[in-house]
């Protein structure tokens, strides 16, 4: 009975372990059949950077574009020690990194990153670099704490783009420069100033390119029907009006002309007059984007539009035409000029040159403070300050660049007072950019039209699309007759008055010359701003020029002496350079006159 006992339970316990053996199959069976396998993908993808646009001069050269660059990583465990310093002379060659700096970074442990701006040409001898290493054994396997055998050898990676300004300093600060920023590992430039900073939402790139398709048996793409692919959307490139001909040998000049006047600084604008087109845009304190030193920081900013100053006597014909255009003068009317020294209010006003009395007109030409002054009297504060307004004092020029200084005006208030009147009639009391004067003084170029200054004209996408840019309609500011008449007082001006040094022969020039003290700790000392701005027109082109000379010696405080000469060379680079056709028919006779400013 005990041994059937026994037997049973033998039985019941062999039938338990078959069954139980028998589930834990099953259930190793559905788990094996459930679980997610690690196979090896049949699909691979590969990713493309898109690239942020170039900036491209009129004439067709990319003055700012775009590189990728790569960095060199290779795991200090994978080489061989009694080859290393054959990998170091060897890297050293093809990377064109001194030997030095690569000795120094290998005595790092484990992953190390070599070069992290290498261009794309070092990059493919480098990756050349890389299999002959290989072949010749320099790198070894190491085993993890797993028991792993890794080989890695050098690793060359797409690390992020450099912008490259392939013609130095020419044209900045205009063109701007960049700030490199991470997106994801990969490094990018945004634009800080300049061209780069105003249009950097068109130059950024909208999005990567990115191709997925079945890959065979060593890893490599298969490229069918079932391949996918999504093209990389580049920035836009955007195109100025600006000639790197023209502009290039301005800067020139003024580089001879700022060391020949001891200037601070010289800036020359050129624009197109019916269109707003910018040809020059010229200092001579420029930097080289790539290479920023601690002694660029003030020509970082143009000038142009971030520079404020008493503009002087330029202002006289702008005071001259609201006087007609309310008809509270005539040009032929004798104005009193006192002999060259007249009271106004608490202040004596003194001209350069003593007359007794001057036609309306001559005032301008010959630049008398004292006439201006008495014929602003006539103007309501309400008309003159809105006058001023509306030739766009105080307000943003509309030119596209960040950062314009509007400047300032009298108030009405200020205005109602024969002091004021006075002084803003010769340019002290405000301030104002060279821009603003330059779109100011076009409207007497441009049959009273007033026009937005402009530097770009249009965007080409990666396809070599071209969109246009739009524009501001121009704005009828003065009646043409008015705006004609003042034109003719601005070549008499050139003519026969303070401009004559800006005369070109066979070129149609007239302008106004404006010297201004600068106030510093509320006084005026002995140093000067000087500007000439006028316009040089042929039988078929119209341009309007601005010149300021910053702080010149005091041998040439005049405008006269110095911002007339520039302009002329302006006026002679421009013939040879096709913009302007001299005629045979006009020849300058330059009338003997005492100095005028």
């Amino acid at each position: 009975m005990v041994d059937d006992n026994s037997k049973s339970t033998k039985i019941l316990l062999l039938f338990i372990l078959i069954v139980s053996g028998f589930l834990i199959f099953l259930g190793t069976m559905f788990y094996t059949a459930v679980k997610p396998r690690h196979l090896p993908s049949l699909y691979t993808s590969d990713s493309t950077n898109a690239e942020r646009g170039s900036i491209i001069s009129a004439d067709g050269f990319h003055l700012a574009i775009t590189k990728k660059v790569y960095k060199a990583m290779i795991n200090s465990k994978n080489l061989d020690p009694e080859k290393k310093e054959l990998f170091i002379q060897l890297f050293s060659i093809y990377s064109d990194i001194p030997v030095k700096t690569v000795r120094r970074k290998l005595r790092k442990h484990g992953t190390i990153t070599l070069c992290y701006s290498i261009s794309e040409q070092h990059a493919q001898h480098i990756q050349t670099l890389a299999y002959e290493l290989r072949r010749l054994n320099v790198f070894i396997p190491y085993k993890t704490s797993s028991g792993r055998l890794i080989l890695q050898g050098l690793d060359i990676i797409e690390s992020g783009e450099a912008r490259i300004y392939p013609y130095g300093d020419l044209l900045t600060p205009v063109i701007g420069y960049p700030k490199k920023y991470e997106d994801n590992g990969y490094t990018r430039s945004k634009g800080k100033k300049g061209i780069e900073r105003q249009y950097n939402e068109e130059l950024t790139p909208l999005k990567n390119g990115l191709q997925r398709a079945p890959r065979d048996v060593n890893g490599y793409m298969i490229l069918n029907k079932e391949s996918n692919t999504k093209y990389a959307e580049n920035g836009l490139s955007v195109k100025l009006t600006i000639p790197v001909t023209l502009q290039s040998r301005v800067e020139q000049m003024c580089d001879k002309m700022q060391a020949k006047m001891g200037a601070r600084q010289i800036m020359v604008t050129v624009m197109e007059a019916k269109t707003g087109k910018m040809l020059v845009l010229a200092t001579s304190n420029r930097f080289k984007p790539k290479d920023i030193k601690q002694k660029d920081i003030n020509s970082l900013q143009v000038h142009a539009v971030e520079y404020s100053f008493e503009p002087g006597s330029v202002l006289k014909p702008i005071v001259f035409s609201l006087l007609m255009k309310h008809g509270l003068v005539n040009p032929f009317e004798v104005v009193n000029v006192h002999n060259g020294r007249f009271k106004i209010g608490k202040r004596w006003i003194t001209d350069e040159h003593k007359e007794d009395y001057l036609s309306a007109e001559n005032v301008i030409v010959y630049s008398s403070n004292i006439g201006i002054s008495i014929l602003a009297q006539r103007l309501n504060a309400t008309d003159y300050h809105q006058g001023l307004v509306d030739f766009g004092f105080t307000q943003k020029s509309g030119i596209d660049l960040t950062n314009e200084y509007r400047g300032k005006l009298p108030s009405v208030r200020q205005l109602s007072t024969e002091t004021y009147k006075a002084s803003a009639s010769y340019g002290y009391s405000i301030r104002a950019n060279l821009i603003q004067l330059l779109k100011a003084y076009n409207v007497f170029n441009n049959h009273g039209r007033m026009v937005v200054p402009r530097l770009t004209q249009e965007y080409i996408d990666q396809s070599d699309r071209h969109i246009p840019i739009e524009t501001d309609e121009p704005i009828q500011l003065l009646e043409p007759a008015i705006a004609e008449r003042v034109k003719r007082i601005l070549i008499k001006t050139a003519v026969e008055g303070t401009g004559q040094k800006a005369l070109v022969d066979g070129i149609t020039v007239g302008g106004k010359t404006g010297t201004a003290q600068i106030a510093e700790g509320g006084h005026y000392r002995r140093k000067y701003n000087t500007s000439f701005i006028g316009f040089a027109d042929d039988e078929t082109h119209n341009y309007t020029i601005g010149v300021t000379v910053v702080r010149p010696k005091i041998a040439f405080k005049f405008a006269a002496q110095s911002a007339a000469p520039v302009f002329k060379k302006t006026v002679e680079l421009m013939i040879e350079e096709g913009f302007l056709e001299p005629s045979t028919k006009l020849q300058h006779k330059k009338i003997k006159k005492k100095k005028h400013h």
